[in-house]
């Protein structure tokens, strides 16, 4: 029992490190704080006190969703320089590699080809910091995730009454591109998926498309609490303004939910 005494101690040491709370440090920031100090001192006090050590350590809301949901936030807002930062504390939270090939991906249809393209430098940098090869990332053709036929047919028919005599192709492309085929990739589970959408969509204020995404999200798993932290949280990557655009549409869905 002594022998296995210092094992099951480690253990439980290893155990304890890979769940703690992680938040960003002055590693591979694209500025650094003396250089921020230079400019705006208290911005760098308020960047190491409120965002990086209180925000990043509330809870409701873990380090890996923390993680994924800045990441979506710079992606979505063309702020890819700070993703060098941010794709490094990702991987350190428990994001693989493949989820974050994943999101890059998935936000080019929510955020534009661009934003994404650009993306692709800075967390480039990371995997080749780190040896990420080419197996480590998801497949250009994975063997897609189940399909709910009958859910995807309503929203196809929804989408189609209203809009196919407006712009049938995009209408087309939606089903085809979007629901057949990109939400059915298995390297980031629905739930991920679901909650980089919603992110990105509310780091831009796109407020009408956040019901049926953070609806979406809580069918399938993200709780009331988990999606109350993600607006609060972006509050400091988006900005207050579209925050706070977000609160009334997150009451309607949480309350609508309840009842």
């Amino acid at each position: 029992m002594k022998r296995l005494a210092p094992i099951i101690a480690g253990a439980i040491i290893m155990t304890t490190t890979s769940t703690e709370a992680r938040q960003p440090t002055n590693e591979g920031r694209r500025f650094s704080p003396e250089q921020v100090r230079s400019v705006a001192p208290a911005l760098e006090q308020y960047t190491q006190d409120r965002l990086y050590s209180d925000v990043w350590n509330r809870p409701g809301l873990s380090s890996r969703d923390r993680s994924l949901v800045t990441l979506a936030a710079l992606i979505a807002r063309g702020e890819a320089p700070e993703l060098t930062q941010y794709a490094d504390l990702a991987i350190e939270s428990g994001v693989t590699p493949a989820e974050i090939s994943e999101v890059i991906t998935h936000l080019a249809y929510y955020s534009g080809w661009g934003k994404a393209m650009a993306a692709v430098g800075p967390v480039g940098e990371v995997f080749a910091k780190r040896g990420i090869e080419a197996d480590q990332l998801p497949a250009i053709r994975p063997d897609p995730l189940p399909l709910d036929e009958k859910a995807e047919a309503q929203r196809a028919a929804r989408v189609g009454e209203q809009f196919n005599t407006v712009a049938p192709g995009l209408v087309q492309y939606t089903t085809d591109y979007l629901f057949r085929d990109l939400w059915l990739r298995p390297d980031l589970k629905p739930r991920d998926r679901s909650l980089v959408t919603v992110a990105a969509l509310i780091s831009v204020g796109q407020v009408e498309q956040i019901t049926y995404h953070l609806n979406r999200a809580m069918d399938s798993g993200l709780t009331e609490e988990q999606a109350s932290e993600v607006i609060t949280h972006l509050a400091f990557y988006a900005g207050w303004p579209n925050a706070m655009s977000a609160l009334p549409v997150a009451k309607g869905v949480f309350e609508k939910r309840r009842n």
